[in-house]
């Protein structure tokens, strides 16, 4: 499977959960889950570049990057769509090399040499999934009615479901 599935697919779903953030009756795009953390827009911002950071290098094309200076809805819908339709630009022939390619970049302070598979499988999507984890936890964490099915897009629970007093599902 190319590494563009992977993304589009999440990418997607976090357009989805950000259209409901967007419609939600508070303001909650300051909420961090702890104060060293960063607020929920910009933790979208960085999965949405995390998913070029991956994919560009994978085959063989130059990081590409649409993010703006300016956390709103407006810019951050705007980096998405065109991050959604340049990985959708990317032949699925163009990661041919992946397996056999190593990938230097820098993780925070360290700086690392990755062969093409770890990088992504390891790196790119484990911190892609961090982040967009982290726009879901504090969506739901500040009430917006989201649940498995708006993560994932595979899940589906009759309306009013909950896990209180559920076994896990």
């Amino acid at each position: 499977m190319a590494p563009t599935k992977v993304f589009i697919h999440y990418l997607e779903r976090m357009y989805d959960l950000l259209k409901k953030v967007e419609s939600f009756d508070e303001d909650i795009l300051n909420n961090r889950l702890y104060p060293d953390m960063f607020p929920l827009l910009q933790q979208a911002k960085i999965a949405i570049n995390f998913s070029l950071r991956c994919c560009c290098p994978l085959s063989n094309r130059d990081i590409v990057s649409f993010a703006q200076d300016v956390l709103s809805f407006p810019i951050i819908f705007d980096e998405l769509e065109k991050s959604l339709n340049y990985l959708r630009s990317i032949g699925e022939d163009e990661f041919r090399n992946m397996d056999t390619m190593t990938i230097s970049t820098v993780a925070g302070f360290a700086d690392l040499k990755l062969p093409g598979s770890e990088y992504f499988q390891l790196y790119c999507v484990p911190n892609f999934m961090f982040h967009y984890c982290m726009v879901y936890a504090l969506a739901r964490q500040a009430g917006v009615a989201i649940g498995k099915a708006d993560f994932d897009g595979y899940h589906q629970y009759p309306v009013g479901f909950s896990f209180a007093g559920a076994g896990e599902v």
